[in-house]
């Protein structure tokens, strides 16, 4: 066989590869029914704070066939934080707490993604991100389990749109001295650690 039939063989196979290799999507995270959430609790013994938020943007590309180089990040909108009690609301945007006014976004970047496992309805994986907070970015690692839902657009939007789901799940901890937020406050009353919580369900139209 000449060098130039092998070389068109070559690249013929290659190309056939290629077109049968999965394409990364990009999912937007800003939800146009307003629903996804995020919650967060601080359980001390004398008070139990809990709170939540819907002002979440961000994108995340996933290909299925390659999950590990899931990349992206999501971030809140630190202002629209709320809490039951009007008292405390003031408090937690002030100064001592998340300080809203001078830092308006909250985020985690996804870095590197570790331990991952396909099954035939969900994948987890570990998250290794940095993770920003009142102008304080620390890396974590976070579990995470995403759902990918191809056509299934549809159906969320009620017909509205066409294209494909991806519905991220976690839940994880910081610790909020490590913030800057009320650090030496007494952890009877305000926990150390804010256990965060996430449900989101991202779209890729089409």
């Amino acid at each position: 066989m000449n060098k130039t039939l092998k070389s068109s063989l070559l690249l013929l196979s290659a190309l056939a590869l290629n077109s049968f290799a999965g394409e990364a999507q990009s999912f937007n995270f800003q939800d146009p029914k307003g629903v996804n959430t995020i919650r967060f609790n601080l359980d001390a013994p004398l008070e139990t704070i809990s709170g939540t938020t819907n002002g979440v943007t961000g994108t995340i590309s996933f290909d299925k066939e390659h999950p590990e180089k899931i990349s992206g990040a999501i971030k809140v909108d630190a202002t629209s934080i709320k809490v039951p009690n009007g008292t405390m609301q003031d408090h937690l945007h002030s100064a001592g707490w998340i300080d809203s006014g001078k830092h308006g976004e909250i985020s985690f970047m996804i870095s590197s993604v570790g331990n991952v496992k396909m099954t035939d309805k969900a994948l987890t994986a570990d998250l290794t991100g940095t993770f920003t907070l009142k102008g304080v970015s620390k890396e974590i690692t976070v579990p995470a389990t995403f759902m990918h839902l191809p056509g299934k657009l549809a159906d969320r939007s009620n017909g509205q749109m066409q294209g494909d789901l991806l519905v991220l799940r976690s839940k994880f901890t910081i610790n909020r001295s490590e913030f800057g937020i009320k650090p030496g406050e007494a952890t009877d009353k305000v926990a150390e650690e804010v256990e965060v919580s996430l449900a989101l369900a991202g779209y890729s139209a089409k």
